[in-house]
């Protein structure tokens, strides 16, 4: 039976595998083969999941929508990721891997991070473990995200500004995995979405199925069947996405929708739609689709919001999109605002800006009354206020 899981030699499709540099060979071949015999030891299972239950407070609610479900005639659950500890989705991967680098010995952590979401996530683990942690963000993304900056720090991190580039994800990326090669022996890069060289994109999607296990589960409960007509999330690097529809990927009674961010529009130079406007290349250490001009250089992305603001997609998105597994809309930065700006003045839930991009997919849909849709919530939206309160006047419902 064809599969849209990982291949053994850690592609999706056509998509996938390891581009490294020579001094990271090792590093990537050490976590290669041991992250599968760590994770799937029970003993770990047992640390992780008890973690999540007593520390991150899951399982996360799926929560019956009533007044979004009769604006788009379905019944539609939120999965609110929002409401876990540190307030997104972020923290269920920062903990899996943080465990593995204990067990292979690391004592220092390095992470990059857009939002700030994965760097305030990895700084919380490092403070519950004891463990020196560094994060490495975007110049850009340190300005438009100060309150998760203030938090890294208050936790102890150390927020290390990246000024190359553009200054947002794509930078900060490329700075941690620099101070990993000067550091191979003590340091554990955590990657905070499915993207990187195998095995970083498996490894991520596993540790955030959660999601989509608890999802069955739910369903079950509220539905009398556990799985879904439609999953439906956004799309940067790709971890709450491969997390909601991991145990659903070779179902296909179950519909996919993702959402990558538009930007200005697709056509104006100034977006992030990766799916959309990607071709093959290779970025931090895997092929996929990426932004790319005539001579392979990589675009620089654009999006209001800083956790879709990157110019790569995992590859098991990007296998997805390529063979029709998934549907991919490419919202723009107004159809997330007004998307937000509905989604709290219906169901009293602010979201944060990426998961704002999955609710705008909604009104692109042509849904059935008994449809059965489960949207994730990625995130919450405090990190975003400052960019919600400049464009409100627009919005006075």
């Amino acid at each position: 039976m064809e599969t849209y899981q990982v291949n053994q030699n850690g592609y999706y499709g056509e998509f996938g595998g390891a581009y490294v540099p020579e001094i990271l060979h090792r590093c990537v071949e050490e976590l290669r083969i041991n992250y599968r015999k760590v994770i799937d030891d029970p003993s770990f299972q047992q640390e992780f999941h008890q973690l999540l239950k007593d520390y991150v407070g899951r399982p996360s609610p799926l929560y019956l929508a009533k007044r979004l479900s009769e604006l788009y005639g379905c019944k539609i659950y939120l999965k609110r990721e929002d409401l876990n500890h540190t307030g997104a989705h972020k923290i269920n991967n920062a903990i899996g891997q943080i465990l593995l680098a204990k067990r292979m010995g690391k004592s220092r952590i390095i992470a990059e991070t857009g939002a700030g979401q994965h760097g305030v996530a990895t700084a919380t683990v490092c403070a519950l473990m004891n463990l020196e942690c560094v994060v490495y963000m975007g110049k850009t993304d340190v300005e438009r995200q100060h309150a998760n900056v203030q938090k890294m720090e208050m936790l102890g991190a150390r927020v290390v500004p990246v000024t190359s580039g553009n200054m947002t994800l794509k930078d900060a990326t490329n700075e941690a995995i620099r101070d990993w090669c000067c550091h191979p022996a003590d340091t554990y890069y955590v990657i905070g979405s499915t993207v990187g060289p195998h095995p970083y994109p498996d490894m991520v999607a596993r540790l955030q199925s959660v999601i989509s296990q608890e999802i069955k589960k739910q369903l079950l409960e509220q539905e009398g069947r556990d799985y879904p007509d439609y999953l439906m999330a956004c799309v940067g690097g790709g971890s709450n996405a491969a997390g909601t529809i991991y145990h659903y990927l070779d179902d296909l009674r179950v519909k996919i929708v993702l959402a990558e961010a538009g930007g200005l529009g697709i056509t104006s130079g100034k977006s992030a739609a990766t799916i959309h406007l990607g071709k093959k290349g290779v970025i931090h250490g895997s092929q996929t689709l990426v932004m790319q001009n005539e001579d392979g250089q990589i675009e620089e992305p654009y999006s209001i919001s800083a956790g879709l603001d990157y110019p790569g997609i995992g590859p098991m998105h990007a296998n997805l999109a390529k063979t029709r597994r998934a549907q991919v809309f490419a919202i723009n930065d107004d159809e997330a605002l007004d998307a937000a700006f509905l989604l709290t003045r219906l169901e009293g839930i602010i979201p944060a800006l990426e998961s704002a991009h999955a609710l705008g997919a909604l009104p692109k849909m042509k849904f059935k009354p008994n449809d059965v849709v489960v949207l994730t919530v990625s995130g919450r939206g405090d990190k975003d206020m400052e960019t919600y309160i400049k464009y409100k006047n627009q919005y006075s419902l």
